[in-house]
């Protein structure tokens, strides 16, 4: 049985107006969402991928069944031209048919000046499972209200989330023979079937090191020259590859907010990963757990309900640091702390609160059962927090 995606409804509902694109990283469930679960919703379908051979000609030529009501086409960016492509098919054929474009690639990089497409399609960004898809649980949640708090236990849910990650099949298996295999083999397909294949890199073996380090500078400010120096090569290869890796959604970057009144740092971001599940070290990995879902509710916001959703985290000169601050038009909507256990309300929250006049602040736990308000903080176990999210 395959399971409900929380874009599917959204998707169906775009696809009456406009084509959709979906990105997101390579075995999130973007085709599984596509074929299975919105496919569905119409009374047939034709499914067309880059990748194979008949396809391509399929593609090229125009040949579409007749009968089909929706066209799906998987990884067409590889295809160099695929922008004045699908613009022709979609101009020429959208009284007949629905297009929905699906892409391991960043889709929306394409949707900076001078987009051709532009007016013509909704993207959208698949995020791996979180708590509330997890368990089924639909929040509606509209900027600057205060998160609707879970008061159940999903404390046993959230283990398996954190150990196995968000992707579909490992989270399904449960098994960490299965689990190290796929991570080994999405790495080596990441390299050899997508950056090979779209990207011009000379120094592959470099950069498949500095893949490798990521995972332990998981929630540190990125230092690029460190990273240089450790490897040995130059600022501007390891800048490229970074932004090469982010666009195959290996890894995402989040900012310092900047301000006058907190005299915020303004130059190196956060780094997290896509799948969490690579991770060894506890902390960093549960950070990345509750970053990942942050991000997948900003994209959401977005995407969805086109709000100017942000994530970044507060840091000074000072050195005085929260974890994360979600925002809406830059404005301050709840910032988060993460903590394995410690109770103690976090000053730093309450500091940032004061400059800033953050409505809600949020301190979240790895300890289950608790949730507690305290010096205006909610301090509350994670599992409690992530299932009032997206």
């Amino acid at each position: 049985m395959v399971k409900k995606r929380y874009l599917t409804d959204c998707v169906v509902q775009d696809l009456l107006e406009k084509m959709v694109f979906i990105g997101g990283p390579r075995q999130v469930g973007k085709t599984t969402l596509s074929t299975d679960l919105v496919a569905k919703k119409f009374k047939s379908h034709e499914y067309a991928n880059w990748d194979n051979r008949q396809d391509r000609k399929k593609i090229i030529a125009s040949d579409w069944s007749g009968s089909a009501e929706l066209i799906i086409l998987d990884e067409l960016h590889k295809y160099k031209k695929w922008k004045t492509l699908i613009k022709g098919e979609y101009d020429k054929l959208k009284k007949r048919y629905k297009f929905l474009v699906t892409g391991s690639s960043r889709l929306d990089v394409y949707r900076k000046g001078g987009d051709s497409l532009q007016g013509r399609y909704h993207y959208y960004m698949l995020h791996p499972f979180s708590l509330a898809e997890l368990i089924s649980k639909k929040n509606i949640l509209r900027p600057f209200d205060e998160i609707a708090v879970s008061h159940k236990d999903h404390a046993e849910d959230l283990k398996q989330l954190n150990r196995f990650g968000g992707f579909p099949e490992p989270l399904i298996k449960q098994n960490m023979r299965f689990l190290r295999r796929w991570n080994n083999e999405k790495t080596e397909r990441l390299f050899r079937e997508d950056i090979l294949d779209t990207q011009q890199i000379r120094d592959i073996g470099s950069m498949k090191l500095l893949s490798d380090m990521l995972p332990d500078r998981v929630g540190s400010l990125l230092s690029v020259n460190a990273i240089r120096e450790d490897l040995e090569v130059s600022h501007r290869a390891v800048s490229n590859w970074l932004d090469v890796l982010e666009s195959f959604h290996y890894h995402f970057r989040i900012y310092p907010y900047t301000g006058k009144k907190i005299r915020s740092i303004k130059k190196e971001p956060k780094l997290f990963l896509w799948d969490w599940s690579e991770i060894e070290n506890e902390a960093a990995r549960f950070e990345n757990l509750i970053a990942s879902h942050l991000l997948k509710l900003t994209h959401f916001l977005h995407d969805n309900d086109g709000y100017k959703a942000r994530l970044y985290f507060l840091r000074n000169v000072d050195k005085k640091e929260v974890d994360f601050l979600v925002t809406v038009n830059e404005q301050p909507w709840f910032a988060v702390e993460v903590k394995l256990g410690d109770e103690t309300p976090s000053k730093n929250l309450d500091y940032f609160k004061q400059r800033l006049d953050i409505p809600f602040l949020y301190q979240v736990l790895a300890k289950k059962g608790i949730h507690r308000f305290k010096n205006g903080i909610h301090i509350l176990s994670a599992d409690r927090f992530l299932a009032g999210l997206i």
